[in-house]
């Protein structure tokens, strides 16, 4: 037998632990979250597949800095620091940020920062750099954005005492 009131079989321990009344007396269709800016930070890093070790560089980061994560392509899981107001990429064992790939031209691509804002040009590569799919010739970097060079797909991460609080 099942009682209407609580659909919990009548005589069973259950019925007398728990009473849920068949219709609630007042239903609030209020469902609105409310995140902080840390936990929209976490969840855009779960999604982009930051591990906790990358996101602890990420953190640590100082004011006119950011990292460079290898996504896809040989060295996959390295980083680079951009800390200076130069940082040149490419194939020639003396590059900044050495990619040894024949994908990669010598001297392939530049990181310009500018105050704590950074860039990235094309070097006259001969296939290109490309900033979130499309090729450019330089480009303003943002938060997340991708950047590849040759076979390389690296995630540029700003520091955090930098970025732009989004609402």
């Amino acid at each position: 037998m099942v009682d209407d009131a609580t659909d919990v079989p009548s005589g069973s321990d259950a019925a007398d632990a728990v009473s849920i009344p068949a219709k609630p007396d007042s239903v609030s269709n209020d469902t609105t979250a409310h995140f902080t800016e840390d936990f929209r930070q976490q969840l855009a890093a779960m999604e982009a597949g930051v591990s906790e070790e990358e996101r602890e560089a990420i953190a640590a980061l100082p004011s006119g800095s950011a990292l460079l994560v290898v996504r896809r392509g040989p060295n996959v899981g390295a980083r680079f620091l951009l800390d200076a107001d130069s940082t040149v990429a490419g194939r020639h064992p003396d590059a900044d940020i050495f990619l040894d790939d024949v994908t990669v031209s010598r001297r392939h691509a530049e990181f310009v920062r500018t105050g704590t804002a950074f860039q990235v040009r094309d070097l006259g590569s001969l296939n290109g750099t490309y900033f979130d799919g499309v090729r450019i010739d330089s480009a303003l970097l943002s938060d997340g954005a991708e950047v590849q060079v040759g076979k390389f797909r690296l995630t540029f991460y700003a520091s955090r005492a930098d970025r732009v609080p989004t609402r």
